[in-house]
């Protein structure tokens, strides 16, 4: 007898089950996502959390409005920044970027080196020296007064006093006529080189202008010259 009855409820409680499943079937009350009033076409993801966390709404209702309070493109339930300024741009978190380090300003350039006036040149000419009781160039001063003459072909606007000098012994009026003779030796020589002559004048001295003592042998040689004087 209890083994009947126990048949007969598992019996009774499959055809339940079986009803059931029929009716439910029948009227389709499976969750179905699909939903025209949604802008998705679907009730799902943070359109589901729309629906469902709005109050008065229905599972299948038109969605609440989602809130971007701050304007960077991010929704306010998703915003872990929600009040970033507007115009800054955020991650997908609505946190502002992380800005960039300046750049190290470039180093100012240096400073160009002062300019350092050339010093103003110097006209250096040198003469000759002579033999006694002489006014022939000496060899040995030919290259001298090759120098001088390419110097005064540089320095081309300047006009030369030839000088002409004489150790002490003789007359003075000897010595002033041999000292312009060597002038004139020496004035020739640069003509032959190029010098124009009207920038070339020339003066004896005699024995007056000594550069050296008139008492010795070599004293008396280097009184025995042509200076080039340039003139102002």
């Amino acid at each position: 007898m209890r083994t009947n009855s126990l048949i007969s409820a598992i019996l009774g409680a499959v055809l339940v089950a079986a009803g059931m499943g029929s009716a439910q079937a029948a009227q389709g009350v499976f969750y179905d996502p699909s939903n025209a009033a949604s802008p998705t076409g679907f009730t799902i993801g943070h359109e589901l959390y729309r629906t469902i966390g709005c109050p008065g709404r229905q599972l299948l209702d038109t969605p609440c409005p989602v809130l971007d309070s701050d304007g960077d493109g991010v929704y306010d339930y998703m915003d872990k920044c929600p009040d970033t300024p507007r115009g800054v741009k955020v991650d997908k978190d609505g946190c502002p970027l992380p800005v960039a380090a300046a750049p190290e300003p470039a180093p100012a350039p240096a400073a160009a080196p002062a300019v350092v006036a050339a010093p103003p040149r110097t006209l250096e000419l040198r003469g000759a020296n002579f033999d006694f009781d002489r006014s022939v160039i000496r060899p040995a001063d030919v290259e001298i007064l090759d120098k001088s003459a390419a110097t005064l072909k540089e320095w081309g606007d300047v006009k030369v006093e030839v000088a002409g000098h004489t150790d002490s012994v003789g007359t003075d009026e000897y010595n002033r006529g041999l000292s312009l003779r060597r002038a004139e030796s020496v004035r020739n020589f640069l003509i032959s080189k190029g010098i124009a002559a009207d920038r070339l004048s020339i003066m004896g001295y005699g024995e007056s202008r000594p550069v050296a003592d008139n008492a010795t042998k070599e004293g008396r040689f280097m009184n025995r010259r042509v200076e080039l004087v340039p003139q102002k």
